[in-house]
């Protein structure tokens, strides 16, 4: 499911306060933190990662991947963090229509 310009303005602002769930260091993108990632997503729906280590071109390369592997919407980034929305089963984030 897409999400609008309105919904990821919506998005960004509950994301702010939160914590980076899943940290990926210089191993990278491993099946382990795939994983990790998706059940992160399962639970929370809304969900930051930080990703070091890298060059910025690579770590953006990294979030698209993680973004096109999680079947997420990519909502923001900042510097070393990303926050990714995936609306779980039973949503518990009601997103505006508009």
């Amino acid at each position: 499911m897409a999400v609008n310009n309105i919904q990821k303005r919506y998005l960004k602002g509950l994301a702010h306060p939160l914590k980076p769930v899943v940290m990926i260091g210089n191993k990278g993108l491993t099946d382990n933190v795939h994983a990790e990632i998706d059940n992160a997503l399962e639970q929370h729906e809304l969900i930051k990662v930080r990703v070091s280590g890298l060059e910025k071109a690579d770590r953006l390369a990294m979030i698209d991947e993680i973004a096109l592997k999680s079947s997420s919407n990519l909502v923001m980034t900042i510097g070393h963090i990303a926050a990714f929305y995936r609306a779980a089963k039973e949503p518990t984030i009601t997103l505006p229509k508009k």
